[in-house]
């Protein structure tokens, strides 16, 4: 077997694994699970988005130390 031949098989075995996994991303029996995913950006969070101490402590350091060129 040279190069050739197997080259020749590894590209064999990609379009092979390319063509299942197509198959299987447009399969009728995925699309429930694809249409939810697809909703979650507009799903109702009942949590508010917390502010980042950490970062705000930082600044704030700054002010505490005398820094006068922020």
């Amino acid at each position: 077997m040279d190069i050739g031949t197997v080259r020749g098989i590894i590209t064999g075995l990609l379009i092979i694994a390319f063509v299942g996994l197509v198959w299987w991303a447009y399969s009728k029996r995925r699309k429930p699970d694809f249409d939810e995913a697809a909703n979650l950006p507009f799903a109702d969070e009942d949590e508010q988005p917390t502010r980042d101490t950490h970062a705000s402590r930082e600044a704030d350091s700054r002010h505490d130390k005398g820094d006068r060129n922020t």
